[in-house]
């Protein structure tokens, strides 16, 4: 999912051409990828149904497992799935980026926010959110744990 106000705020801030695809391994500049990793944590929707279940999302895996446990009663909801699917992968993406060492956030040229692991390997997470939402497969836990693995 494409998100606009991330694309324009990055062009606005961009100082190289280089720098056009977001934070990365090499990223120089670490205030502006905390900026960018707290927009994409907020995940205010997710968060705001997750409370109305009682559970508090707290950024660790653990909490990844307990969504997997929710009832998908926003699958009733067809206008808000897509945003809560955002959120989900934005979530994912959140967990993984603060407990797999190595882990950061890239942005696209198009916008698209991935994570980039120590290895190289890029995890769609919003598109994992999307099919979790959707589906309920894969399970937010399973996306961690293999990202955890790499």
């Amino acid at each position: 999912m494409n998100i606009p106000f991330l694309d324009n705020w990055l062009r606005r801030h961009d100082e190289a051409p280089e720098h056009a695809g977001g934070p990365g391994p090499g990223d120089r500049d670490p205030e502006r990828a905390e900026a960018i990793a707290s927009l994409l944590s907020e995940c205010e929707l997710l968060r705001a149904r997750a409370a109305d279940a009682g559970l508090e999302l707290d950024d660790s895996p653990a909490s990844l497992s307990a969504l997997d446990q929710l009832p998908p009663r926003w699958r009733d909801d067809p206008e808000e799935l897509p945003w809560l699917g955002n959120d989900a992968g934005l979530y994912l993406g959140t967990v993984i980026v603060r407990t797999v060492p190595g882990a950061v956030w890239h942005i696209w040229p198009g916008g698209q926010p991935v994570v980039r692991l120590v290895s190289g390997r890029e995890i769609r997470v919003v598109e994992a959110g999307l099919e979790w939402a959707v589906n309920g497969a894969p399970e937010l836990s399973q996306v961690y744990a293999e990202a955890a693995e790499a």
